[in-house]
This record gives structure tokens, C-alpha cells and sequence, in this order.
């Protein structure tokens, strides 16, 4: 990765290896995460750029509003834990990410996503950070994470209690239940859902909306709302990173997850 992403907070294209940047004169940026071939996983290098967009976009005087999108036929498939890919490790992933939650609820300017595609895990977390959510109509979405056998930890326990209920919440995070983006609207996930031949002329509609508009005036309305959302993060997503954290690294179901997956077999669950 080029390493100074994210100390210079500037959306440059050199800064970046895993995302795509496109910068428009009025101000839109646009951000693709750009591993198509991954379905754009997240690995420890797309999760530092990740991290760094928020803070490059909230200091960049050109940056008015950013897009983010994915390349190819999917907008994030989650963490890359694919055979051979480098291992998140250490307590800094823990730290990224408490950080990449706190940065992207303190960015001043608007950001939208437009989930071209599937968006699992912390892939649907990053684009639920956004102000605006637009969804392709044959996008599908969901937290699998149980289905790995370990807990949510993303933000998922923060923003999807808030916006469908606690009930619901809970039944499809702890079932890994995957569904469309016509539910994801149904249950409060996104705000529009959209053909997909529409997706970015509907969210660049907005983007350029908002570049044009009063910049103060649309950054006092959403930042209120931010500090619900990170009032109410702040009390559970340090839990919650920690049973992430704990079902991960010391349980033998995560690991025999695992092992299923390297080996294309079905897991058996121990419930330990």
C-alpha cells in the first residue's frame, strides 16, 4: 500500500492501491473499491485505505461529497479470508476498527454509497456508514459472521437495531440470513432502492445536488444525527468488538469454520 494515505488525509489517487479515485470539478468524489477479482474483499490493505477515506475526504478542501461504490459485480463480499491472503493480527485491527466507525460518524461531508451488488459483513457496515444509502435492485446483503463461527462485531449490533428493531436485529444476526436489497429497504438498511442500470446516475444525482448546496447548512443537519448514532456506539460496539474478538481467536468453532472452508465441507458445530 502506498503508506502515506493515511497521514496526508487527501484524496489522491497515489495514495491509494485497493480504491479507485475519481475526482469531479464541482467537488464529487467518487470511491470504488477496487478488487473485482476478490469481490472486493476487505484485506489488511483495503482496510487501511477504507480507514483513510473518511479523514482524507473530511480534510480535503476540493472534497464536497463522496460516492463510494464497488468495482465489478459486487460491492464487498466482507473480510478476505481466502487461502494464502495475509491475516488480519494483532490488537491494531480492533483499534481500525472502533477508529474507522468514529471517522466516518465525524466526517463533515456528505457521503453516499451505492451498493452495486452483494454487501456482506463489514462490506454492508462500510456502506451503512454512509448518510444516503442507494441499493441496486439485485444487490443482496446480510452479516454472515455466525455462519464463520463468530460474532458480529462490525458495527452491525450499533446501526441495525436502530433502524429495524431490536427483534428483528437479532434474528438475522444471529441467523447469518442473507436477503434482498427490496428487505433491506422493508427493515430501514437503505435508503433507495433502484434498477440497477440507474444506481450511480441516481447517487450522483444527489452527490451533485449536495456539492451545489449549502455545505454548512447540509454538514449541521447530519452531524446532529451522527452523534445519536455514535452515542449509542459508544456504549456497544466496544462490547461488541470484544466477544468478536474472543469468539475468533478462542473458540473451536471459528476454527473449524475454518478448516471447512479451505477443505469445501460443510462446518460441524461444537458449541465451544
Amino acid at each position: 500500500m502506498p503508506g502515506n494515505a493515511f497521514y496526508e488525509h487527501e484524496m489522491k489517487q497515489e495514495n491509494y492501491d485497493a480504491i479507485k479515485i475519481e475526482k469531479h470539478p464541482n467537488g464529487v468524489v467518487v470511491a470504488t473499491l477496487n478488487k473485482p477479482e476478490k469481490l472486493n474483499a476487505v484485506d489488511p490493505n483495503m482496510h487501511l485505505e477504507v480507514l483513510a477515506l473518511a479523514r482524507d475526504l473530511d480534510e480535503d478542501p476540493e472534497a464536497k461529497v463522496m460516492v463510494l461504490t464497488g468495482a465489478g459485480r459486487a460491492f464487498c463480499a466482507g473480510g478476505d479470508f481466502s487461502p494464502g491472503q495475509a491475516r488480519f493480527s494483532g490488537d491494531r485491527i480492533w483499534r481500525q476498527a472502533r477508529q474507522f466507525f468514529d471517522d466516518y460518524l465525524d466526517c463533515e461531508k456528505p457521503i453516499i454509497s451505492a451498493i452495486n451488488g452483494p454487501a456482506m459483513g463489514l462490506g454492508l457496515m462500510i456502506a451503512l456508514l454512509a448518510d444516503v444509502v442507494y441499493a441496486a435492485r439485485s444487490a443482496t446483503m446480510g452479516d454472515t459472521h455466525t455462519q464463520i463461527g463468530v460474532g458480529c462485531g462490525d458495527g452491525s449490533q450499533v446501526i441495525w437495531p436502530m433502524v429495524m428493531g431490536p427483534y428483528k436485529a437479532k434474528y438475522y444476526l444471529m441467523t447469518g440470513e442473507t436477503f434482498s436489497a427490496e428487505t433491506a429497504e422493508e427493515l430501514g438498511l437503505v435508503t433507495f432502492v433502484v434498477d440497477d442500470d440507474e444506481l450511480m446516475d441516481r447517487a450522483m444525482e444527489l452527490a451533485n445536488r449536495l456539492a451545489e448546496g449549502p455545505s454548512m447548512a447540509i454538514s449541521a443537519s447530519k452531524m446532529a444525527l451522527n452523534k445519536q448514532i455514535k452515542a449509542v456506539a459508544n456504549q456497544v460496539l466496544p462490547y461488541s468488538l470484544l466477544l468478536q474478538k474472543f469468539t475468533l481467536y478462542n473458540s473451536e468453532d471459528a476454527a473449524e469454520a475454518m478448516d471447512a472452508f479451505r477443505n469445501k465441507r460443510q462446518p460441524q458445530w461444537k458449541g465451544k
